[in-house]
């Protein structure tokens, strides 16, 4: 059975802390590690008990598919009051509970009248985001 290996490097980027951090818990025993030449070696399991997590290997894919959609939708012919009417619809229904993955980033150009909402999220909360807009802009 081959047993994975991380180099100080490798531990202190995963780990998101600086080299010499890493070292010094190897020397002070705090993170257990074996001496191979003039370097430290840490084993996954070890590594998995000075975190108290599992590791993922480095190059490792997850398993689990994620998607993800950007759009933008730019409504036209909008005055100061309808653009603030949509955004604070927008933003009052993004601020709830449960909405997962999701951005939403609003412009308003007031010399063109043009309202731009910038949505990055999940496919589902997306598509609902984008619904009630359509609901607002047709009303």
């Amino acid at each position: 059975m081959r047993q994975e290996l991380y180099s100080v490097e490798q531990v202190a980027e995963q780990l998101g802390l600086h080299v010499r951090t890493i070292r010094s818990y190897v020397r002070d025993g705090r993170l257990k590690a074996t001496r191979i030449g003039k370097q430290y070696r840490i084993t996954r399991e070890d590594l998995e008990a000075f975190t108290g997590t599992s590791v993922v290997a480095p190059g490792a894919v997850s398993a689990t598919r994620h998607a993800e959609v950007s759009s933008i939708v730019q409504i036209d012919g909008v005055d100061r009051t309808g653009a603030d009417r949509i955004t604070t619809y927008v933003t009052a229904s993004i601020n709830q509970e449960g909405m997962g993955r999701l951005r939403v980033e609003l412009a308003y150009d007031e010399t063109r009248g043009v309202l731009k909402i910038i949505i990055l999220g999940d496919l589902d909360i997306t598509a609902d985001v984008l619904r009630l807009i359509d609901v607002i802009v047709t009303s």
